[in-house]
């Protein structure tokens, strides 16, 4: 069993739903079947195409599944919220990534752990540092060594209710 950190984000069709949905399916996944999720984010979307602001989230559980069949699940859950892939950084009804799988270290042409952008987007830093401040990712660094006062102001945490 291995703990992972899985991000969410979405900005179409209900945001709020389609992550109060995803970290439901989520715990099909989880060993325990529980999954702790941090507050909800409101953000400014990546790159030039014109869409709205997202919703974020991640969430945190340990699984046995092997990083492939996770990975297979996380767009399975998209998929089933409606995911249609047509434009790098486009909108989107649902977003699941895989942040961290345990402390693995992995690239393969489908996969890499730690997600290749999370050091740098405070919509995964923040929450992330929600569910595990003292968290030390597998290259050494710190967690909280990559939270700056500039990516707190990027996020808007939304109330206690969502």
């Amino acid at each position: 069993m291995l703990t992972v950190y899985v991000a969410l984000g979405a900005n179409l069709a209900s945001p709020k739903a389609q992550l109060d949905q995803a970290c439901q399916a989520l715990k099909a996944l989880a060993s325990d079947g529980r999954v702790s999720v941090s507050p909800y984010y409101q953000s400014a979307p990546m790159g030039d195409v014109p869409q709205p602001d997202y919703l974020n989230a991640v969430a945190c559980f340990t699984t046995t599944l092997a990083p492939l069949a996770l990975l297979d699940a996380l767009q399975a859950i998209e998929n089933q919220q409606g995911r249609i892939r047509q434009v790098r950084w486009g909108a989107r009804t649902l977003d699941l990534d895989l942040l961290l799988y345990g402390d693995w270290q992995l690239d393969v042409p489908r996969l890499k752990v730690p997600h290749y952008g999370m050091k740098s987007r405070s919509f995964v830093l923040i929450p992330l540092s929600d569910l595990a401040p003292t968290l030390i990712l597998p290259c050494g660094t710190q967690l909280s060594s990559l939270i700056t006062e500039e990516l707190k102001r990027q996020v808007q945490q939304l109330g206690p209710d969502h």
